[in-house]
C-alpha cells in the first residue's frame, strides 16, 4: 500500500510501527491460511515471537510498500513466518528493500482460545532447511523463557529528573483495548500492539536528543500473554543504554483485565527498540551520552553495552563474510 503523512512523521520517514504492523498482518495472514489447510478445527494464528528486526533504508511518504511473506518452518504447535519489505518510489520506478524481519505464531482454536492446535506439516526442498529450522526454534524459545523471567521490573514517575537520565526521558501510554484492535478471538492484533510500542519509545528516544529520530532495529519481541478486548494497557518506555551514534530504549506491555473477568496486572509484552538520531537532512547525529543514577540503571547500562558489542560483532561478520 501507499505510504500516506498520517503514517510518518515530522521528517517525513514512516514510522517503524506502522511497517510493524504490515510486516505482522502478513505474518498472520499467511500462517492463518496455512493451519487452517487441513485442520478439522478452525483457527486464528496469534503472534507470539518478533525475531530482530533491522530497519535497513528508510520509507518516506508517496512510496508504495511491498510486503512479501514465507513459511520456513513449521513444529508441532508454532510457526515460522519470514517477510520482506520492498519500497518503491511510483515515479522512478526504483526499488530497495527496507525490512526483513522473523515471526511466530501459534494456532488458536475459534471455539476455545487457550486451546493451541496442531499445526500442519510443511514440504522442505532439503533436509537442512528443517535441521536449521529446528535449531531456529529451540533458541527462540529459551530467549523467550529467559525473557519471561525477568520481567518483574515497574516504572514509575520521577520529579524532576535531570536532562539525560533515565527518568527525564521515560514515558508511559494507557490505552483501552476495542474491538478494532482485535482479532475474530477477541484478542489484540500484534502489529497494533508493536505500534502502540513503537510510539512510546520514539518518544522516550525524542525526549533524550530533542531531534528527529528514526527506528534503526528492534531486538526480539516477546508476546508473554494474550491481551483481551476490554483490557486497558500500559506500555511504558526507558532508556537502556547510548552509544555514539544510538539509543536502546525498553519497552514493556502491562494489562489489566477489568472487563468479563478481574484479574491481577500482567506482564503481556517485553522488547528492546533501538533509535538513530538525525539532522534536518536525515545525517546521524551524536547521541547524548545517558546518565545513569541507581544500581539498577547502570545494570541496565552495562547489559545493553553488552547487547550492542554483541550485534555490532556480527555485522562486522557478515561484512567480512560478503566480502570474501
Amino acid at each position: 500500500r501507499i505510504m500516506r503523512p498520517d503514517d510518518a512523521n515530522i521528517a517525513g520517514n514512516v514510522h517503524g510501527g506502522t511497517i510493524l504492523k504490515m510486516i505482522e498482518e502478513a505474518g498472520a495472514i499467511i500462517s492463518t491460511r496455512h493451519c487452517n489447510s487441513q485442520a478439522e478445527e478452525p483457527c486464528v494464528a496469534a503472534l507470539a515471537r518478533v525475531e530482530r528486526t533491522d530497519f535497513l533504508s528508510p520509507m518516506c511518504i508517496g512510496e508504495v510498500a511491498n510486503v512479501s511473506a514465507e513459511i520456513t518452518y513449521t513444529s508441532r504447535h508454532s510457526v515460522e513466518v519470514q517477510v520482506n519489505v520492498m519500497s518503491e518510489n511510483i515515479l522512478t520506478g526504483a526499488k530497495k528493500l527496507t525490512n526483513k524481519a522473523t515471526l511466530w505464531y501459534v494456532p488458536l482454536s475459534l471455539k476455545n482460545v487457550n486451546k493451541v492446535l496442531e499445526v500442519p506439516p510443511i514440504q522442505y526442498t532439503r533436509k537442512e532447511q528443517e535441521d536449521e529450522g529446528k535449531k531456529r526454534y529451540e533458541e527462540q524459545k529459551l530467549d523467550r523463557l529467559e525473557t519471561k523471567q525477568r520481567n518483574g521490573d515497574v516504572i514509575f514517575p520521577i520529579i524532576n529528573p535531570e536532562p539525560h537520565t533515565v527518568g527525564y526521558s521515560q514515558s508511559s501510554l494507557i490505552h483501552l483495548v476495542g474491538p478494532s484492535d482485535c482479532t475474530l478471538l477477541g484478542f489484540v492484533h500484534g502489529g497494533v500492539t508493536m505500534k502502540l510500542m513503537d510510539e512510546v519509545a520514539g518518544i522516550v528516544a525524542a525526549r533524550h536528543c530533542k531531534t528527529n529520530i528514526v527506528t534503526a532495529s528492534v531486538d526480539a519481541i516477546n508476546f508473554h500473554e494474550k491481551i483481551k478486548k476490554g483490557c486497558v494497557i500500559t506500555i511504558s518506555g526507558r532508556m537502556t543504554f547510548t552509544s555514539n551514534k544510538s539509543m536502546e530504549i525498553e519497552v514493556f506491555v502491562d494489562a489489566d483485565p477489568f472487563v468479563d473477568e478481574p484479574r491481577e496486572r500482567y506482564r503481556a509484552v517485553s522488547a528492546f527498540f533501538t533509535y538513530v538520531s538525525l539532522s534536518k537532512e536525515g545525517k546521524p547525529l551524536p547521541v547524548p551520552q545517558l546518565l545513569t543514577e541507581t544500581e539498577d540503571e547502570k545494570r541496565r547500562f552495562e547489559e545493553g553495552k553488552g547487547r550492542y558489542l554483541q550485534t555490532k560483532a556480527k555485522r562486522q561478520a557478515q561484512m567480512q563474510q560478503a566480502a570474501q
